[in-house]
């Protein structure tokens, strides 16, 4: 039974900037920058029904390339925070694309997704890691931005069940237009 989600893939050259961020915050277990990606649709642990389903129905997509930029970092889960993330500037293109998807994954029969759409990409899941520790480490490094990147495909990852973070596979990748 495959563990599913969409997503689109980070360039090894921003891959590298973003792993640049590691380090200084007590508790938190680092990301590998290989398995940073900014997740679309979290389709979960489905049959290989359902998996083929969600495959074919995203061939469907027609959307054109569009560029994207992190803009700030910022962390999950306030007083109790769970992790810490490179956060993804405004684009209505990417919007767009991550409401596709849900409208296909609901089509498929898949339940709707019931958290809020915040484009991010992973950097340090936090364990026992205090408010104030991550106030800091943020205070020093929260102003990271880079430089845009064109976004040409999205991809169907699936993982394995473990406590997060990788590894993910590509099970199909789906060209966008003018790509």
């Amino acid at each position: 039974m495959p563990r599913l989600f969409t997503g689109i893939e980070i360039p090894s050259g921003i891959a590298q900037a973003l792993s640049m961020l590691r380090g200084g915050l007590p508790g938190a277990r680092w990301i590998d920058a290989e398995n940073y990606h900014i997740t679309l649709r979290f389709i979960g642990d489905v049959d290989d029904r359902q998996a083929h389903d969600a495959a074919s129905i995203l061939a469907e997509v027609r959307r054109p390339a569009f560029d994207l930029h992190f803009e700030g970092l910022d962390a999950f889960g306030g007083r109790k925070p769970r992790a810490v993330f490179a956060a993804v500037a405004a684009e209505a293109a990417l919007e767009n694309l991550q409401e596709e998807h849900e409208r296909l994954m609901r089509r498929i029969g898949l339940a709707p997704e019931t958290r809020r759409f915040t484009p991010h990409v992973t950097l340090a899941r936090l364990r026992g890691t205090s408010s104030l520790d991550v106030a800091d480490y943020l205070s020093a490094r929260g102003f990271f931005r880079t430089a845009p990147f064109k976004v040409t495909r999205f991809v169907l990852f699936s993982s394995r069940a473990s406590t997060g973070g990788g590894p993910y596979v590509v099970e199909e990748d789906y060209p966008l237009i003018g790509a």
